[in-house]
């Protein structure tokens, strides 16, 4: 092969890899913020909207404040950007786990955030010990406009104490440290759950979207 071919072949190898190294790049846009993203997790995400979902602890007072407060100023920054759930992560021991399938049965009926809040209220700010207690359970389950006879025996079938367990064995596989933690997009997991932190995340991956 002639120089001038060897130089011709050089120079079309580096413009393909030139070309190659910014597909990558633009498709990968870096994100800002403190997160990890976990490689063995598929991304979840949709263009224009980010889902979060918070592994929480109803015995937690972190994860109390958290869902009062901190989920509050995200819901008002992003609105229908934001797509939020929780998942039941028990890290305080010694306790049931009656509340998580309370809030799993309430999920199947359609009210699992109007329970998650009733719950969170129920132990951290009522000092209420009593959830386990059916006549207890009956008025909450009330006040979240559930039908009371429904909703036993949905508990009662065993489906949201299998839906707990396969949120837990999710959160042992990401390997939780601590409540609450939360997951943006199916793999970018925040430990750092500051306000400041995750709208800085989400308002990147949104203006990743945005230039596209």
């Amino acid at each position: 092969m002639k120089r001038y071919e060897i130089w011709m072949a050089a120079l079309s190898i580096g413009l393909w890899a030139l070309t190659v190294g910014a597909f990558v790049h633009a498709a990968t846009p870096e994100l800002k913020g403190k997160f990890e993203i976990l490689k063995d997790e598929r991304s979840t995400h949709s263009p224009g909207k980010v889902r979060l979902i918070e592994f929480a602890d109803f015995y937690c007072p972190h994860c109390h404040r958290f869902d009062g407060e901190g989920l509050a100023v995200l819901e008002k920054e992003f609105g229908d950007k934001l797509e939020a759930t929780m998942v039941g992560f028990p890290v305080i021991r010694g306790k049931l786990p009656t509340p998580f399938d309370m809030y799993e049965q309430a999920k199947l009926m359609g009210k699992g955030n109007e329970m998650k809040r009733v719950l969170f209220r129920t132990i951290h700010t009522d000092k209420v010990t009593g959830v386990l207690d059916r006549s207890v359970r009956e008025v909450l389950i009330k006040e979240v406009g559930l039908d009371p006879k429904s909703f036993e025996e949905g508990m009662a079938s065993g489906k949201p104490a299998k839906l707990f367990e396969e949120g837990r064995a999710w959160g042992e596989r990401i390997k939780i440290q601590q409540t609450p933690t939360v997951l943006l997009d199916g793999n970018i997991k925040v430990e750092n759950i500051d306000p400041e932190n995750l709208k800085l995340i989400i308002h990147s991956i949104l203006d990743a979207d945005r230039k596209k």
